[in-house]
């Protein structure tokens, strides 16, 4: 009796502890989320300057002079596309009355091929959608989060930075600050198995992306669609969230291009190439080269996403996997919560090389 009111109590708790941890999760969002967004580039960034050490003369350079590199690129990289982010959402608002006629142009075509005597003219569309917005609220809205934007990137590109600097000393102040060296090594394992899995995720994910960019903005221009950098970027960038990102990601420049052409056909035409260029580098580069890396289960991605969409919107959505992903490394480095760690894991082989249960540290691979 006392053993099942002991369990019972443990559970209660353990289900307020995640609640709260919940709750400052999400209310701490502007704080934590650049902090975050910081350590997952951190991974890139150390993963691309480990690259350039393989290069014949790059290579030859001090590690701390590849990282600096590396880091301004990536500095001006952000700044550049935050630039190009900025600029194509003023132009989509300045431009947005010009879609008018293509508008009702769809609109007249299917409502022939749906057989409708009466169309509806522009008037019945704008006063059923467009009347019930206030342009200056949405134009007010828009410049307010390219300013949270501008604030959120200028963060993380300073806290990246710090945190680089202060890589090479951190195995040093862990060892100082844990009570005894079998902690440390737990606790060192630990840190390097979070290292080694969510940085080849993510710059492996990361070079993908951005050939699917590169193949979607060349498909975008070869077919006149605006904004064709904006788009790729879009598109390379929803591609970090598993299974509803390319969907979502190829639905906005096939929805541009309806407006601008106001052609069925030709509409149909851009998602059926930008389908295809999905399909191709999902079906083939994803797997050989990213493959699975994180050893996470589809059920637990999919939840993943849910509760992080919730927490944090897009930002918890694109971040979901790399922070699940340390979650479990985390609760696999510990006896009483690995079993958990195995629930939420995709491949399970018990002393194979899929995943393996040690007494003390998780593999590399689990």
């Amino acid at each position: 009796m006392a053993a099942g009111a002991s369990h019972l109590s443990t559970l209660v708790n353990a289900a307020l502890l995640v609640v709260l941890a919940g709750f400052l999760i999400f209310i701490g969002k502007p704080v934590l989320l650049p902090i975050l967004a910081a350590v997952i580039a951190v991974y890139v960034l150390l993963s691309a300057s480990d690259a350039l050490g393989r290069l014949p003369v790059i290579g030859r350079l001090p590690t701390s002079l590849r990282r600096f590199i590396v880091l301004l690129g990536f500095a001006v990289a952000v700044i550049l596309l935050t630039g190009v982010v900025v600029g194509t959402v003023g132009q989509i608002l300045r431009e947005a009355p010009t879609y008018q006629t293509n508008i009702e142009r769809l609109v007249a075509r299917a409502a022939d091929m749906a057989g409708l005597d009466e169309r509806p003219d522009w008037k019945t569309i704008r006063d059923a959608t467009l009347g019930r917005l206030s342009v200056q609220g949405l134009v007010n809205d828009v410049l307010l989060n390219v300013t949270n934007i501008g604030a959120s990137v200028f963060l993380v590109i300073v806290y990246a930075a710090f945190l680089l600097s202060e890589r090479a000393g951190f195995a040093a102040k862990l060892s100082a600050a844990l009570p005894d060296h079998e902690s440390a090594a737990r606790a060192e394992t630990m840190i390097g198995n979070i290292n080694r899995r969510i940085g080849d995720y993510l710059a492996i994910k990361t070079l993908v992306n951005v050939i699917l960019g590169a193949i979607s903005f060349v498909i975008l221009w070869a077919l006149g669609i605006d904004y064709p950098l904006f788009w790729a970027l879009v598109i390379g960038l929803l591609n970090y969230i598993p299974y509803i990102g390319s969907l979502v990601a190829v639905a906005f420049p096939v929805g541009m291009s309806a407006l601008q052409f106001g052609n069925l056909e030709w509409t149909l035409l851009v998602a059926v190439l930008l389908t295809a260029a999905q399909i191709a580098v999902g079906n083939i580069l994803d797997p050989r080269l990213v493959g699975r890396r994180v050893n996470l289960s589809p059920f637990v991605v999919l939840v993943s996403l849910a509760i992080w969409s919730a927490l944090w919107g897009l930002p918890g959505a694109l971040l979901a996997v790399p922070l699940t992903s340390m979650l479990t490394i985390v609760l696999s480095a510990f006896d009483t919560t690995r079993g958990i760690a195995v629930l939420m894991a995709d491949r399970v082989a018990v002393d194979g090389a899929m995943y393996t249960l040690p007494k003390r540290t998780p593999s590399d691979d689990a």
